[in-house]
């Protein structure tokens, strides 16, 4: 094969494979020989003969051949100075029985999660922003922050954001190299590039992509050279204008032991906080597994009910509540019998218990000062015009009805009020909850809030 055709060969694999890839892979392959079946070529670096060995000796035989050349398999030797040994050619690449893997295919990321999508996502005020923005990254577009910080307590929805942006945008622009994986699989692959010294090939495969991805940020803190690489690689793809999206489990600012110059740099773009679900959007993610689950059970009865009361018991996270719904499907389709309340309560005895929250008096006195617009002095304070009367007696109403305190305990915690005067502001609200339509759905909106 002379090297005009081998050109040839080489800007059909440049359009196949995108032009970061033919850079990093392609372009430093030197063909010294092609006879008898096999094309060998030569590479720099170890680390960069395995890669193309696994990833783009199938698309490099077959190209190839689509030129008119026979061959059967394809050999990579790392190049040699004078006089140095050999090194040992990659493991030989035989045409195997399936096509090549597509471009993203090559990338070291962590596998993405089927069920993992926008479509799947059920958006409420807790996430709505986060979602909002997870949704602009993903059109591929252009993006006025860089990058996207997604943090938040487990289960509310990180993970699930990142995976449906990796969809999205493998769906919409294929050709784009978008590398997902946690922070922890970074410090790894960077750990064994260092040991196998082939931190180049490290620098150059993660620097090479179009949308770095990194879940679980706060794990590289307090690991002196990773964070360091990080850094760099940020650098780098940020000044490409690659977009990044990093999620952690609390702001940049609260990550303890990670590097100032690191906060700084990921509190540049978009720092969005994924709050605790409310009640509303627990009982929209239960709606829409329960039509999963009533397709895959379709003999099986679930009552009214049911789920708003997994809503309004289960407040921990969104895997413990998709967990229950899941077991409580499966309880009921193995003993045949209608899921009901009663059965809901038996099945998952465990689940409740554990998700049991205790609200504090002064929880219910926050809250409630918070939503009247008041001073929270001014809840345990002598006063006593109206505006600040009520929301006081609203306090001590849901005191009595959401803790096991006592009248003079609630009292002691009420300015040192006499347990009378608790008792005359718990029936004065509910006298009123019957006749004032706005005071009963405070009360409402505040149970739920504590509660949630």
């Amino acid at each position: 094969m002379t090297d005009e055709s081998w050109g040839q060969v080489r800007d059909e694999l440049r359009k196949a494979v995108g032009k970061n890839n033919f850079t990093s892979w392609i372009e430093p392959l030197k063909l010294v020989r092609l006879a008898d079946g096999t094309a060998s070529f030569e590479v720099p670096t170890k680390f960069m003969r395995d890669w193309v060995s696994r990833n783009f000796a199938e698309q490099i035989r077959l190209y190839l051949e689509k030129a008119g050349e026979h061959v059967e398999r394809v050999e990579l030797h790392v190049a040699t100075t004078k006089g140095a040994p050999k090194a040992r050619p990659a493991p030989q690449w035989t045409r195997p029985a399936q096509a090549a893997a597509s471009a993203n295919d090559d990338l070291p990321g962590a596998p993405l999660d089927s069920r993992f999508t926008f479509d799947s996502f059920v958006v409420g005020k807790p996430n709505e922003l986060a979602h909002a923005a997870a949704r602009r990254v993903a059109e591929g577009g252009r993006v006025d922050f860089n990058p996207l910080f997604l943090y938040g307590g487990v289960g509310l929805g990180k993970t699930h954001l990142m995976h449906a942006i990796a969809h999205e945008l493998q769906t919409r622009q294929p050709h784009l190299r978008v590398l997902y994986l946690s922070a922890e699989q970074f410090m790894y692959r960077f750990v064994q590039a260092l040991r196998e010294k082939e931190i180049m090939g490290f620098k150059e495969m993660f620097r090479s992509v179009d949308v770095l991805m990194v879940d679980d940020v706060q794990f590289i803190a307090g690991k002196d050279s990773t964070q360091e690489e990080f850094f760099h690689t940020f650098n780098a793809l940020v000044d490409q204008n690659k977009q990044i999206v990093i999620s952690a489990d609390r702001a940049p600012g609260e990550i303890k032991d990670l590097e100032e110059r690191i906060k700084s740099r990921l509190q540049c773009g978009l720092v969005v906080d994924l709050h605790p679900t409310d009640y509303e959007l627990r009982l929209g993610i239960l709606q829409q597994k329960a039509e999963y689950y009533r397709g895959k059970y379709s003999d099986l009865k679930l009552a009214n009910g049911v789920l708003e009361f997994l809503a309004h018991r289960i407040t921990t996270n969104v895997r413990v509540l998709e967990g229950a719904l899941t077991r409580l499907f499966a309880f009921a389709s193995l003993v045949g019998r209608e899921i009901t309340l009663e059965l809901a309560q038996d099945c998952l005895a465990d689940v409740l218990r554990a998700s049991d929250r205790k609200v504090t008096i002064e929880e219910i006195q926050r809250k409630v000062a918070e939503h009247y617009n008041i001073r929270l002095s001014d809840m345990i304070g002598p006063k006593r015009v109206r505006t600040i009367a009520r929301p006081r007696q609203v306090a001590m109403y849901l005191a009595k009805t959401l803790t096991t305190r006592s009248l003079p305990d609630i009292g002691r915690r009420f300015g040192g009020r006499d347990h009378t005067t608790i008792m005359h502001g718990i029936r004065k609200v509910e006298e009123l909850k019957a006749t004032d339509g706005q005071l009963a759905e405070d009360i409402d909106l505040l149970r739920r809030l504590l509660e949630g």
